[in-house]
């Protein structure tokens, strides 16, 4: 291939070419595609439809679940298809989609992460002031620019990843479209823009890293100080699911792209890209769900309207 210009589609990395074990991770990625649909569907409109939800912390813990329903399903339904139809190709158009897409989610939802540490920074450490920072106004400006962020990052990546001559080669060592592996298809040089332009905006997510940290500092020393057990416990159960996610969040994306290369390996690439791309979007709903009574009150009573309609119907 001389060029990108001749390249029409990529191959994607299998799971595993025998026939069987395609059908088995066909199905173990259809459970966990339901199961995120399901999870934070769920969320999403309980939190829409409960009037008491209707606050800060509720309105990005909304934002971040349509991330997760967006990240999961660039990725999953694609290769489901794959492996049902046992083929590997993705189209040219198709994967430039993918790489966008999942580009905007993933940076988006870094920075959602980032704006609700804050949201928890101000509800403990400066709980008089709450309604004053985080008014609904501001909430949706915050929101708002992460969003704008994040596609302003992925449209950056993505048009930049896609300028380069790809000459080596149309298959990927992946399951889906990402930049590493389609640097690795370049004939040219100037891949390395690519990698300043990666190294530039590393720096931004360092900072919002460092305010996470800094904010959980002051979350801890305010929480250690409140005289009550009982009011120890309530601020650290409104912590505990957002410091699970960001701990999950950037403890799989770190070790996936940081890892030594000298246990680097197919099969285990493979199994750490599904752990960064794939579980976390089906396990959030459950970490929030499983320390939020309020959100579990919340879905009961919802399940309970519905399930109280359907019957009288």
């Amino acid at each position: 291939m001389s060029n990108s210009s001749s390249i029409t589609q990529f191959l994607l990395l299998p799971f595993t070419d025998t026939r069987e074990l395609q059908l088995l991770h066909f199905w173990l990625f259809l459970g966990i595609y339901l199961a995120a649909l399901l999870g934070n569907g769920l969320i999403i409109t309980t939190i829409a439809w409960d009037q008491h939800l209707h606050t800060p912390m509720y309105f990005f813990l909304l934002n971040l679940s349509l991330l997760d329903l967006s990240s999961i399903s660039t990725i999953v339904p694609k290769s489901m298809a794959n492996s049902l139809w046992d083929t590997r190709a993705i189209s040219y158009t198709g994967c430039v989609a993918q790489l966008f897409s999942f580009l905007l989610s993933i940076s988006t939802e870094y920075w959602l992460l980032t704006i609700m540490s804050y949201d928890r920074y101000v509800a403990i450490c400066k709980p008089l002031h709450y309604r004053t920072l985080l008014g609904s106004r501001a909430c949706v400006h915050m929101a708002a620019a992460a969003w704008a962020t994040g596609f302003l990052t992925a449209l950056l990546h993505t048009a930049n990843t896609f300028s380069l001559p790809l000459c080596k080669s149309n298959a990927l060592g992946q399951f889906f479209c990402e930049i590493p592996q389609i640097l690795k298809l370049s004939c040219s040089h100037s891949y390395l823009k690519e990698l300043l332009l990666i190294v530039i905006t590393v720096c931004f997510p360092f900072v919002c890293f460092m305010f996470i940290v800094v904010s959980y500092v002051q979350i801890l020393r305010a929480v250690l100080r409140i005289p009550s057990e009982q009011g120890r416990h309530k601020a650290f159960s409104t912590c505990l699911p957002h410091l699970a996610v960001v701990s999950l969040f950037l403890s799989t994306g770190f070790f996936a792209y940081l890892k030594p290369s000298s246990i680097s390996s197919p099969s285990l690439d493979l199994v750490v890209s599904v752990l960064y791309s794939v579980v976390p979007p089906a396990v959030n709903p459950l970490i929030y769900s499983m320390r939020n009574q309020e959100l579990k009150e919340s879905i009961r009573k919802m399940m309970t309207v519905y399930f109280s309609k359907v019957v009288m119907k």
